[in-house]
């Protein structure tokens, strides 16, 4: 069964009609994340409808700055909702720094100790940021699987300092793109049972959809390409990859009745 394990189903232009494309495709679970309160709770109504949909949220480090006290006790009340399997997208950007850096450390902890509270993963953004990032995760304990490190776009030495931390490493459509060798590298070498794959819809559309906006159905190219670097057939590198998440995210159910 095939996962898209990171997707914003709100930011597609139609997501009914997405996920109706993606359950065509047999894709049976997608992690849909918020990037702030108000998309955290319509992304929890919208997987109300599907039985294969299921949440993360939380605040992007875009948009750190609209951390509050408040803003993360109404999150912390989403998270007994059963379709809430994890906490994020948190983390830190310093490539945009669309948020200053004290506010995204400030709401990147208070993620952390959020998870922590609830026992749940969380689901990491970093760009440009490696060295605080792995500071500020150094010397905590969330037990021995406390989350993913979605998008990964580094090289196999930099996904190792995160797997050394108990991280999952999941890969988007950048590990099809012509210059990403270190990538592809990284996806071919990292132990299996700690790889995840995902689209991060609507962005980062793999070959053969680049130029396109992306939405889950396409997780297949980004599936199929990394099962090939890997020596895998498609369907047991994907069933190994369903178990995965299953792994580290709980709540999502084992499960394969299908999307919808």
């Amino acid at each position: 069964m095939l996962v898209d394990s990171h997707a914003h189903l709100l930011s597609l232009e139609d997501p009914v009609d997405a996920v109706s494309r993606a359950a065509a495709e047999g894709i049976g679970k997608i992690i849909s994340i918020g990037t702030g309160l108000e998309s955290s709770n319509a992304t929890v109504e919208l997987s109300r409808k599907y039985k294969g949909v299921y949440v993360s949220v939380g605040i992007h480090p875009h948009s750190a700055s609209d951390f509050s006290e408040e803003v993360m006790g109404e999150l912390g009340g989403m998270l007994e909702d059963p379709k809430v399997v994890a906490v994020g997208e948190t983390g830190l950007d310093y490539h945009y720094m669309n948020s200053p850096r004290e506010d995204q450390i400030r709401s990147f902890e208070a993620h952390m100790e959020l998870a922590r509270r609830h026992s749940l993963p969380f689901v990491v953004h970093v760009r440009d940021a490696d060295e605080d990032l792995l500071s500020m995760l150094r010397g905590t304990d969330f037990g021995t699987k406390p989350g993913v490190i979605h998008c990964f776009s580094g090289d196999y030495q930099t996904a190792k300092k995160y797997l050394d931390l108990g991280f999952y490493i999941s890969f988007s459509g950048i590990v099809t793109f012509k210059r990403a060798e270190e990538v592809r590298d990284a996806a071919a070498k990292i132990p299996i049972e700690r790889l995840l794959y995902e689209t991060d819809s609507p962005y980062l559309a793999p070959v053969p959809e680049r130029g396109k906006p992306n939405e889950p159905r396409n997780v297949v190219y980004v599936a199929r390409l990394i099962s090939q670097l890997r020596g895998l057939s498609f369907e047991e590198f994907t069933s190994i990859v369903f178990e995965n998440v299953t792994e580290l995210f709980p709540k999502v159910s084992k499960d394969k009745d299908g999307l919808i």
